[in-house]
């Protein structure tokens, strides 16, 4: 006996869910710039601040649902969450250490566009094998966007700054490309939402300590507080939880392998919606200002 689903809609939705997250995540590099603004916020208060608010809102949704229930208390469990909670806590502090050296476009798509070029280089190891020719050309197109960015009239303005904002981006995008090689593989019990819930509290908790050295005084306004919970929550836990929407939608559909492509949703603040498919990329980077396909779209009927 045979069953036929028609699954045309659970891609549309998936599709929506994964460019709404990419629109989402866009804004966290706004926000937490006008945060810092507003306050005088270290980019080590504003990242520890973001991971805190954004797993407590992730913990506190999770927990709300009764979903928090039943997870296992291994040591797969625990090396992912520590794995990434520190990949999380080095994304998101360079990440914010780039915009204030720099700017939030700049340091939005140096970070963006060095993640392809750094996937692609791990991928080509691990394989053993050279990218094939569309793969190559599109790692081309991004290393020489990252090669424009140096001729940024901030560049001029001041050479240093700009070069060592543009480093810290650089090491926040391998950090990301780190993570989302890391958690390619699922761990039993616990799914994505779980593991950034996690892995934001912890990554939170580490930079803490930096954080209030540097002085994490926020002041007790109701502006700069909706502004610090909207950096948690939309950008943020919320960003989160569409792209796991999106990953379910397209992965039951056998639009994706879920489980062998990386999940590069992880520590986004970035606005990137972008996986990783073996053996071709299928990456769209959004922005909060539009959306733009980095490389191009691939489905991998599941057999």
């Amino acid at each position: 006996m045979s069953v036929v689903v028609s699954t045309s809609a659970r891609p549309r939705a998936g599709t929506v869910n994964l460019l709404a997250a990419g629109v989402l995540w866009g804004t966290g590099g706004i926000a937490g710039s006008v945060l810092a603004a507003t306050t005088g916020l270290s980019s080590l208060s504003v990242a520890a601040c973001r991971l805190v608010l954004g797993g407590l809102f992730t913990v506190a949704a999770l927990g709300a649902l009764g979903r928090l229930r039943g997870v296992p208390r291994t040591s797969a469990v625990a090396r992912r969450v520590v794995v990434t909670g520190a990949l999380l806590a080095l994304f998101q502090a360079c990440y914010f250490a780039s915009v204030a050296a720099t700017s939030v476009g700049i340091a939005t798509m140096a970070t963006i566009g060095s993640v392809p070029v750094f996937v692609a280089g791990a991928s080509a190891v691990r394989q053993r094998r050279l990218p094939d020719v569309v793969t190559s050309l599109c790692v081309t197109g991004a290393v020489t966007r990252l090669v424009l960015l140096t001729w940024s009239p901030e560049a001029a303005a001041d050479r240093g700054r700009f070069v060592a904002g543009l480093v810290a981006a650089l090491v926040s995008g391998a950090g990301f490309a780190t993570l989302t090689l890391a958690t390619r593989s699922r761990v039993a019990g616990l799914d994505p939402v779980r593991t950034t819930g996690f892995g934001c509290l912890l990554g939170g908790v580490l930079l803490l300590p930096a954080a209030v050295w540097s002085g994490l005084s926020i002041p007790l306004h109701w502006d700069v507080l909706a502004l610090a919970c909207y950096l948690g929550a939309v950008p943020t836990a919320l960003a989160y939880a569409a792209y796991s929407s999106a990953e379910r939608c397209l992965g039951d559909c056998g639009h994706v392998d879920c489980h062998r492509s990386p999940r590069g949703a992880q520590a986004v603040s970035l606005g990137p919606c972008w996986r990783v498919f073996s053996p071709r990329w299928c990456c769209t980077g959004t922005t909060a200002s539009g959306t733009r396909s980095w490389l191009w779209p691939v489905t991998t009927p599941r057999t």
